[in-house]
């Protein structure tokens, strides 16, 4: 499958010959796989599809421009370019489609993703990289449109910092920062504010980074003169071509028709960005879709018969191949003989691709029907088993769904009865779970023997004489000990260079370390988030600052479907540990105290959430994250920077375990649990409680996911029988959370003598100042009040109703 180029300066015709029919088949083979694709979708034996048809010549020149070591980040419409590059079969074409879950049948995915979406293997089977630098590379697609934009612009910055940064050592990921990102996108999505942000961004970087715009005039249905200014995005953006005296990019217009000035396009293209670093966009016009957007549709109902002939007659494939004929390099019936080949090619890696995927299926069934077949005759209800059986057999092509379900509903029929055909066929369904379940639930996070929860805890040690210093030394004194001791490690964001982050944190360490290392962004959140997972999946291990929690909004689509998703939606094959660096809770403002946790929650599983109660817990969780390959979201205290807190005489060294609560006061009559700069306010009820008579015992949870991997919640409240949760987000958001998992995952329930209670914030945002702060998010006095309503309702004698 994989296209061949010939280097040589100079080659003969029969050579030249040879390499252009043989883009021919690669071409004609991806076009006819995405024909019987969508006869496979319609048929009923794949759910969806989504193809590349009318892409395929370009593809195959960008192919011949791709070198080990390069990266692609790019959308559903690539599967020509994987096949040029050797990194898709026609087998592996249709596991995709039919969502196979075996990783050696569906190397994308293990059809985690539905078809179209593709990936290569950054990672062995154990989690350790691969040599990158000897493959042809491509990042793990997503859906969402744009939303592969930012993470490019990281992956063409990681070659600028390998070409310019001394001490990393480069073996796995780079030779000399001559490695280039790779983008596509649709012309539709060049819409999505994510294209122009990341756009902007690249021509300010100047990183080696290539996009393709392939444009086929329409988005789905809707024409380009709805979206997009003049029809046509090249032109609004020529203000961004580079002269003698500014950067900017190189443009190129082609022909998405014209084999030869596409091969010589992407050729200059790649020798500008990977010699001299600059940014090149290439925009592929007068490209057809001819299947339409996909198989949920037809084009016919939104293009006229003008434009439908017009597609008939430019198709790339079409063109390739009359001008094969014009110039003599194959004939009419040659090509004809060639075609019917590889359809037949075609059909039979697409029934391969079939046999592979539901083969296992019908064994499983086989192993069903046998047991059902037993239990029948052994029960009572063996009538209704029976007919549970038959309508499985009926089945020809059963899916696991299928079969689960059938034998979890023949259960319901012996609930009452004893017989080893029971239990033969209950144990069966948990060893089938058991050994089903990870092919769609695994690599959430990693499972590596470098997974955050795996590090241990080493505590602060302090001399007797230890002074106290604001709190944000401690974090910039910590950060100077990363940047001496990890190489590849590098910070940036918003103010974070020249002036030290807006909080210190960072003070002086862009004059010791360079302005690559520690770096100003623009004010562009999500194409920061890109910055680090780009560059995080090449081997670095970057630290995106963004400056406030309620800013992480503009990135959050990028955590949540790119970022939180990469070692799933790759089943481990690769990773991208991103430390994202944000400061929030408690100030003044609705824009500036927002506590966003409850959303944050729900939409970044797959990253780490840790909530420090001071800098010293925060430096311990950078110094424990960079031990290990996940991504973490690490939120500091924003009114913590000038606390004192003691100088630790192991900067660098003291890691604060991930998952891990840690009690910061016992007591008997209640458990209190927060987080954060709540937790200060909670201190101060404990101390003011203790005079009414009442001894709490405070718990700071520090790391919400993973959350309390240990129960130490649950034996505390094992020993007081009431829980209160303290949160300054809104009620049915992390208290909500917090609060499940400690009555559904530890049980905790059993222990209670009293209603597990919450105490949040109101449900709007805080309102500005101290007195917004005091009436928006709970206080000293609502938690003393919350906590003595318990006790009262527990013993009103001795607690008599306050108010």
């Amino acid at each position: 499958m994989k296209t061949n180029p010939n280097t040589k300066t100079e080659i003969t015709f029969e050579d030249f010959k040879t390499e252009v029919i043989n883009d021919y088949k690669l071409a004609v083979t991806s076009r006819e796989c995405s024909l019987l694709g969508r006869r496979e979708v319609l048929t009923g034996k794949a759910k969806f599809g989504i193809f590349g048809d009318g892409k395929e010549v370009p593809q195959i020149a960008w192919a011949k421009a791709f070198e080990n070591g390069d990266f692609r980040s790019g959308y559903y419409r690539d599967q020509t370019f994987m096949m040029a590059i050797g990194e898709l079969t026609i087998e592996q074409f249709f596991a995709g489609l039919y969502a196979n879950t075996d990783l050696s049948e569906e190397p994308m995915s293990a059809g985690r993703q539905m078809g179209g979406h593709f990936a290569t293997h950054s990672l062995d089977e154990n989690g350790n990289w691969k040599n990158l630098t000897e493959q042809k590379n491509s990042s793990a697609d997503i859906s969402p449109t744009a939303g592969q934009m930012p993470r490019l612009l990281g992956l063409a910055q990681a070659s600028k910092i390998y070409r310019n940064v001394e001490g990393i050592d480069t073996t796995n990921f780079s030779k000399e920062g001559n490695e280039i990102a790779w983008g596509t996108i649709g012309n539709a999505s060049t819409s999505e504010g994510l294209f122009f942000e990341t756009i902007n961004a690249a021509g300010v970087l100047q990183v080696p980074m290539v996009i393709s715009i392939w444009d086929d005039e329409y988005g789905i249905s809707v024409h380009a003169r709805h979206q997009t200014t003049k029809e046509n995005i090249s032109e609004i953006l020529k203000g961004f071509q580079r002269d003698e005296d500014t950067n900017g990019y190189e443009i190129f217009r082609v022909n998405g028709w014209n084999y030869a000035e596409l091969i010589d396009t992407y050729q200059r293209a790649a020798k500008v960005a990977r010699k001299e670093h600059v940014p090149v966009m290439i925009h592929v016009q007068e490209l057809t879709q001819p299947q339409g957007h996909s198989t949920s549709g037809s084009h016919e109902r939104y293009k006229n018969k003008e434009r439908l002939a017009w597609e008939a007659e430019y198709d790339c494939n079409a063109q390739m191949r009359q001008w094969m004929i014009d110039n003599n390099i194959a004939t009419d019936e040659e090509l004809s003989t060639l075609e019917k080949e590889i359809k037949k090619a075609v059909r039979d890696g697409k029934k391969a691709a079939w046999s592979a995927f539901i083969n296992p299926m019908k064994a499983e069934k086989t192993e069903v029907i046998s047991l059902l077949e037993a239990l029948e005759k052994s029960s009572s209800n063996g009538v209704f088993i029976s007919k549970l059986k038959n309508d499985l057999n009926a089945i020809e092509e059963p899916i696991r769904k299928d079969i689960l379900s059938t034998a979890r509903k023949a259960l319901r029929y012996v609930i009452s009865e004893r017989s080893n055909e029971k239990i033969a066929l209950q144990d069966w369904i948990d060893n089938y779970i058991e050994k089903i379940q990870p092919k769609y639930s695994s690599h959430l996070y990693s499972e590596s023997k470098l997974k955050a929860e795996y590090q241990s805890e080493v505590l602060p040690t302090y001399n007797t004489d230890a002074t106290e210093v604001d709190g944000r030394v401690i974090l910039r004194d910590n950060f100077e000990a990363i940047f001496n001791n990890y190489p590849e490690a590098l910070v940036f964001g918003e103010d974070a260079g020249h002036i030290g982050d807006v909080n210190q944190g960072l003070e002086g360490l862009q004059e010791k370390f360079g302005e690559l290392r520690v770096s100003d962004t623009g004010i562009r959140e999500a194409t920061i988030l890109g910055q680090g997972i780009g560059m995080a999946m090449r081997g670095l291990r970057p630290i995106a600052e963004i400056q406030y929690l309620d800013y992480i909004l503009y990135a959050l689509q990028i955590m949540s479907d790119d970022l939180a998703t990469v070692q799933y939606r790759t089943k481990g094959r690769q990773k991208a540990p991103l430390i994202v660096r944000t400061r929030g809770h408690r100030l003044e403002g609705i824009w500036h105290s927002g506590s966003q946790m409850g959303g944050i929650l729900n939409l970044i599983r797959g990253i780490h959430v840790l909530v420090p109660r001071n800098m010293t817990k925060a430096a311990g969780f950078y110094n424990t994250l960079l031990e290990s390959d996940e991504p973490a979201l690490i939120v500091e205290c924003l009114n913590g920077y000038r606390l004192k807190e003691k100088m630790p005489n192991n900067i660098g060294k003291f890691k604060t375990p991930i998952g891990v609560v840690e009690t910061i006061k016992e007591g008997e009559d209640i458990t209190l649990v927060s987080y954060g700069s709540t937790l200060r306010l909670v201190e101060q009820a404990a101390k003011e409680l203790l005079e009414v008579g009442i001894d709490a015992e405070i718990i700071d949870v520090q790391s919400l996911l993973p959350f309390d991997l240990n129960h130490d919640i649950v034996k505390s409240i094992a020993k007081t029988n009431r829980v209160m949760v303290i949160d300054e987000d809104v009620k049915g958001g992390a208290s909500a959370y917090i609060l499940d998992q400690i009555l559904n995952e530890q049980n905790a329930y059993q222990y209670l003598d009293s209603q597990p209670k919450t105490l949040a914030a109101k449900p709007h945002r805080p309102a500005y100042g101290t007195d917004g702060d005091y009436f928006s998010k709970p206080s000293v006095e609502d938690i003393f009040e919350a906590v003595y309503d318990v006790m009262h309702e527990t013993n009103p004698n001795d607690f008599p109703k306050l108010r």
